[in-house]
């Protein structure tokens, strides 16, 4: 079945940086646009990037246009969040999506803290 396991969340400064990981199994990674999504508290969920197949194309919410970059390792089944001059406002816990046939899958989500 479907599994999207995300890594790498923390407490970090504001200016720091993290990355984020997503294993991917379960389906065909490499014939799938792969998303990040994140979620904070008293918000509804939003769109934070995607990365279309064999990472032709990539997009990303005006809000972390510049500091955030997605990425993807074919070999290795994974997608990756950089996220480069983090704020308070980027504190959610971020979460992996892929497009499934006839349906999305999500992972669990790994949190992160940006906070002095």
């Amino acid at each position: 079945q479907v599994q999207l396991v995300e890594s790498g969340g923390g407490l970090v400064q504001p200016g720091g940086s993290l990355r984020l990981s997503c294993a991917a199994s379960g389906f065909t990674f490499r014939r799938y646009d792969m998303s990040w999504y994140r979620q904070a508290p008293g918000k509804e969920r939003e769109l934070v990037a995607t990365i279309t197949i064999a990472g032709i194309a990539t997009n990303y919410a005006h809000s972390v246009k510049g500091r955030f970059t997605i990425s993807r390792d074919t070999t290795k089944n994974t997608v990756y969040l950089q996220m480069n001059s983090l704020k308070p406002e980027d504190t959610a816990v971020y979460y992996c999506k892929v497009a499934g046939p006839g349906r999305d899958y999500w992972g669990q989500g790994t949190q992160v803290t940006v906070s002095s």
